[in-house]
């Protein structure tokens, strides 16, 4: 059986990554970065204070003693906050777009696309602490 702090952590997680792609949901991608560049816009660390699970996954890999799993799932979120800052910058800074990419940012999202976080980080947390 899942021991209740791990239960506790993976519930807590699972709402702030919720929290976190309800302030960025649109229907495109491109309506996602409008929508992190409006917090980017008004302060860099606010766009930082609103990823929550970034700072629970530095957590994690804390008080794992720095696990392979905490050290994956750090590394995942990393790589996402990361890729979103870029992104924003070439759009709406620089305004320096290929046309393959502005019509990649332009389609459609499925509505599933944005809870994929929830599937790939849930089972990295449990692994963390029953590695």
């Amino acid at each position: 059986m899942i021991e209740d702090a791990l239960l506790n952590y993976l519930l807590l997680y699972i709402v702030l990554e919720i929290y976190e792609v309800q302030w960025q949901k649109a229907n495109t991608m491109i309506g996602m970065l409008a929508r992190m560049y409006e917090q980017y816009r008004k302060n860099i660390f606010v766009f930082l204070l609103m990823q929550p699970t970034f700072y629970f996954s530095i957590m994690f890999a804390i008080i794992s003693n720095y696990n392979e799993y905490a050290l994956v799932l750090v590394g995942i979120k990393t790589i996402d906050i990361v890729t979103k800052m870029t992104l924003i910058r070439k759009v709406f800074i620089e305004k320096n777009l290929s046309a393959e990419m502005t019509l990649a940012l332009l389609s459609p999202l499925n509505k599933f696309m944005p809870y994929v976080g929830l599937l790939v980080y849930a089972p990295l947390i449990y692994l963390v602490f029953n590695s």
